[in-house]
């Protein structure tokens, strides 16, 4: 039997009638053609050698993966890569632009998150307007407002629990208890959106905490460990419910942007968002904001901070539809480490070997990750159409092509007999 190719079939338990419908999809199999008229085993791939069939090409056996480099650093894995420190950029620049108003003594992050969300009010809110039929904004509202509004409200106050935490603890907690949000993010996908993840994608996801836990290292040897001791308790508490928060939000972003439309989550997004901030802001800020020095600096720090969360709201749908949430989250983890690197020159922070250190290690975890492909049935039909697996398995990111290792799943019909086959 070819490697590769595994069937276990009870022949003493099952009937005449049972063994020839088993012959059949097993002869199936074996002339390349399933019952949807899909690839199957080749009859040219069984007659190659066992070593030629496995180069590179995944392999799925016993849960273990075999591939080779040029596997993994595929262009689309590139890109991935590439999209996601685009992402940890334009954190680094709130980030900085945050520095330079907190120097000048600014202090107003809801009026900072509202002005994010007009932004997103002004295009996509307004685009969602001129569209006709089912994609119209009061088609929308009449049947979703409520998930947008609890999407709006919960990314709301995540963005508010965060930076309020720095009132109140260091910066070294909630550098570490920010990565709360990493389990509980592929906690609510295993459970919401039905996401398999195999084992090395916890191995991926503990390399890259082992690379935060570098940079948390380099900021202590450093002297960097900014922030508040008032009430650590509170700020710790703010930070996990912010990650949590954070969580809920994502795990609504990544399925509205696959299964609906990504104009459709940021338009919304802008609406509720607007609309719930500026009544946060209303209440809590107006005094914060009367108070504020208005010059040309100030004001470019404000455009600035308010261009990149709208850049970063607008391109992250991209990133998390062409991966997932736990993915990005994962690139994410390296924009402290960028913002550490302008504070170098900028704010004239000690430079640590660890910082690089903590960069290399988790973007090899985050390769891990991206490497092996996870499972989701929202790809099923995606997927429907089963081409080589060989040729397009290296070329797929992990959401996107992950269905193929579980042929048995759409292919055979379970209600035949308890057959297991894995093909290559």
């Amino acid at each position: 039997m070819p490697h590769g190719l595994y069937c276990n079939i009870p022949w003493g338990c099952v009937k005449k009638d049972e063994i020839s419908s088993q012959l059949t999809i097993f002869l199936k199999l074996i002339m390349n053609e399933d019952e949807n008229g899909c690839t199957g085993l080749a009859l040219k791939e069984m007659e190659e050698p066992v070593g030629d069939r496995l180069c590179g090409s995944w392999r799925a056996a016993g849960g273990l993966y075999s591939y080779n480099l040029k596997d993994v650093f595929t262009w689309r894995l590139l890109k991935t890569i590439a999209m996601g420190q685009v992402l940890s950029l334009l954190i680094c620049g709130t980030a900085v632009s945050c520095q330079y108003l907190a120097d000048a003594g600014v202090e107003t992050p809801m009026f900072q998150s509202f002005l994010n969300y007009a932004l997103l009010l002004l295009v996509y809110t307004s685009y969602l307007c001129t569209r006709k039929g089912d994609g119209n904004i009061l088609q929308i509202l009449k049947t979703k407002w409520w998930m947008y509004l609890l999407m709006g409200l919960t990314d709301v106050e995540a963005n508010y629990a965060v930076v309020k935490a720095y009132q109140f603890t260091t910066l070294t907690s909630i550098q570490l208890l920010d990565c709360f949000v990493i389990p509980v993010l592929m906690v609510l996908s295993r459970f919401l959106l039905k996401t398999r993840y195999r084992p090395v994608h916890f191995v991926a996801v503990a390399v890259c905490l082992l690379g935060v836990g570098a940079m948390v290292g380099a900021d202590l040897l450093a002297g960097r460990d900014q922030g508040s001791t008032s009430d650590v308790l509170l700020g710790d508490g703010l930070v996990l419910l912010s990650a949590v928060l954070y969580a809920v939000s994502n795990v609504c972003q990544e399925y509205t942007v696959k299964n609906l439309s990504r104009v459709e989550f940021l338009g919304m997004m802008g609406l509720f968002g607007t609309l719930i901030s500026g009544m946060q802001l209303a209440i809590l800020e107006p005094c914060a904001v009367k108070a504020i020095k208005w010059n040309l600096k100030i004001g470019m720090l404000f455009a600035v901070y308010a261009l990149c969360m709208y850049a970063l709201y607008s391109f992250m749908p991209v990133v998390v539809k062409m991966t997932s949430a736990t993915a990005v989250n994962l690139s994410l983890l390296t924009a402290d480490l960028f913002s550490l690197f302008c504070g170098l020159f900028l704010f004239r922070y000690t430079f640590s070997g660890l910082y690089i250190i903590s960069f290399v290690v988790i973007t090899v975890g985050f390769v891990m990750f991206n490497a092996v492909p996870t499972h989701s049935p929202a790809n099923d039909s995606r997927d429907a159409n089963c081409n080589d697996p060989a040729g397009e398995f290296a070329g797929q990111t992990a959401e996107t092509s992950s269905d193929r290792l579980l042929p048995a799943e759409k292919g055979i019909d379970r209600t035949e007999t308890p057959a297991a086959v894995a093909v290559l």
